[in-house]
């Protein structure tokens, strides 16, 4: 691979993996965007301290040093393994990646819609990432049909993902107050701002009424809660009901579908678990760059 091959691999790389820079070349003068930067030149201050300015390039040269080699590694490690996932016809089960990016999904608070859209874009890039270089690291490790019975026997509810609802409540003590919060909800305030202008329930209220994740079945909630987020979208509001703890309005800011697997499904997932256990590294992709001509401006 020569050198020019490669600088062209890493700007097709910066394209497509960080796709928030642009730069464009005007008279001499480079001029650079970025989603969250103003357009910039190499020699405009981006902060000032006192009579001290600090200049875009000063600032650019020193997050090369800090980052560079890093960042760098990372995106030659991602084609690396793509290119030999290619090469080698491996394919991931797409269910796998639904129950990652299910299981993340239930480790963030809530997300609108522009924030959920980048945050899975990325989720899916990097658990597709993982899986490929799993799979090539331990492509030669050999696991018994036996093996993965047995792992798959003492496993398998781990492998399972049940449905999940994420909800906000306001809990009142009568109808006629959730009827009131009910009016202002369709006139467009804020449920987190009602909640904590009218919710009794001490434990959400200051929280703007976020609960988190729950699972149908869950003694932490009342099953009308599930039934009625079964009838929902996400993104919207109940109508009052009554529970034990008072009149109830939750808001259900999404529904994460169950994933759920048989044996065969889970076959390939389960031979690169047991295989990736007697590696006994950590898996990253510096052993596979031999597989490939690469060259970096690092050095070996």
């Amino acid at each position: 691979m020569t050198k020019k091959f490669l600088w062209g691999v890493i700007v097709l790389l910066l394209i497509t993996n960080l796709a928030t820079i642009v730069i464009w070349m005007k008279e001499k003068e480079e001029v650079i965007t970025g989603e969250n930067t103003p357009q910039l030149k190499r020699n405009d201050t981006v902060a000032s301290i006192g009579n001290t300015d600090i200049s875009y390039e000063k600032w650019l040269t020193t997050l090369e040093d800090t980052y560079g080699k890093k960042v760098l590694k990372d995106m030659v490690d991602r084609e690396v393994v793509l290119q030999l996932a290619k090469k080698n016809g491996i394919e991931i089960n797409e269910k796998l990646i639904e129950r990652e990016i299910s299981l993340l999904y239930t480790m963030e608070g809530p997300l609108t819609k522009q924030e959920a859209k980048a945050k899975e874009e990325a989720w899916r890039s990097d658990v597709r990432y993982r899986y490929y270089l799993e799979a090539l690291l331990t492509m030669d490790i050999a696991v018994s049909e036996e093996e993965i019975r047995e792992y798959f026997e003492t496993y398998e509810d781990q492998f399972q993902f049940e449905a999940s609802y994420q909800f906000s409540q306001i809990v009142v003590n009568d109808m006629e107050t959730a009827s009131k919060i009910m009016r202002e909800l369709d006139d467009g305030a804020s449920f987190s701002v009602l909640a904590r202008e009218y919710s009794i329930d001490q434990k959400t209220k200051d929280d703007g009424g976020y609960l988190g994740f729950f699972t149908n079945g869950t003694n932490f909630l009342e099953d009308i809660y599930f039934e009625e987020a079964d009838e929902m979208e996400n993104n919207s509001y109940s109508k009052p009901i009554q529970t034990g703890d008072g009149v109830v309005v939750f808001y259900l800011h999404r529904k994460v579908p169950s994933v759920r697997f048989t044996y065969d499904e889970l076959k390939g997932e389960i031979r690169r678990e047991v295989a990736l256990e007697r590696l006994n590294q950590v898996a990253n992709a510096n052993s596979l760059w031999d597989k490939l001509d690469v060259e970096w401006i690092y050095g070996k």
